[in-house]
């Protein structure tokens, strides 16, 4: 989507502000022994007191309001009240929803009490690096451009990109094109004033793919290994993105 007038913006920041109130609200209460679901509980009563509706329900039927991942899980972990959260996991709170037509996405991973090096160190590049995706995500640039800042980011630290894994255009559905890379694919695509992206790169700590695990749903990186994944929703300008999950 690309934002036309002020009508449309204000309508992607009221979406926006609900899903960052739901993703704080669930990061709040992530510690060991809450199940997945209470924290799916806890966004779904956030989209309901906003009006909002749960975009993975929405567009997807998927089974529960929010995706929630741990561990070498890189994406749309089905929450259950009989899964319990560990000290020394990473957990990934993925978040979207719908609002009066207008869609927005989240996503943060957290570490559960005390976690290894690897894993601090893994969340720390991961937020790094979609931060140097968004401040690339300029008018004039190229999708490369933002795939080629995550990559960067990655190797400097040894960690790996998961390839199958993309960001999306996003407003007036939960997945829009373009298809944003976290790899300098050699997309030529130029960015313009006003173009609404979703920015979501997974490192990972060897792996570089993910594979559909048996509940078809979830999706698990080839080797077990660790996985991370931010996320915002943005609008491209010229004075920089304008970032509507902040």
């Amino acid at each position: 989507m690309t934002v036309d007038n002020q009508e449309e913006l204000d309508a992607l920041i009221r979406a926006g502000r609900v899903v960052a109130e739901a993703r704080q609200a669930m990061v709040d209460a992530v510690c060991p022994g809450t199940t997945t679901g209470e924290l799916d509980a806890l966004g779904r009563e956030v989209f309901r007191r906003n009006g909002a509706r749960s975009a993975p329900r929405v567009t997807y039927r998927f089974p529960g309001s929010t995706c929630i991942s741990i561990n070498d899980e890189a994406a749309h972990g089905v929450p259950s009240l009989r899964r319990q959260l560990h000290a020394g996991d990473l957990v990934n709170l993925d978040v979207s929803a719908e609002l009066d037509g207008y869609f927005s996405d989240t996503g943060i991973s957290v570490a559960v009490g005390e976690v290894p090096p690897v894993a601090s160190r893994l969340v720390e590049v991961t937020k790094l690096a979609q931060r140097d995706a968004m401040d690339a995500a300029q008018p004039g640039a190229r999708l490369r451009d933002l795939g080629r800042a995550v990559q960067r980011r990655a190797r400097h630290h040894g960690f790996r990109v998961i390839k199958n894994l993309n960001g999306h255009g996003i407003g007036r559905g939960l997945h829009e094109a373009p298809s944003v890379p976290s790899i300098d694919d050699g997309q030529k695509m130029v960015l313009h004033e006003g173009l609404v992206l979703a920015i979501e790169p997974f490192l990972s700590v060897s792996a570089d793919h993910v594979v559909d695990d048996e509940d078809g749903w979830t999706l698990r990186t080839v080797d077990g290994s660790l996985v991370a994944q931010f996320e915002h929703s943005i609008v491209v300008t010229g004075g920089g993105p304008l970032v509507l999950t902040a």
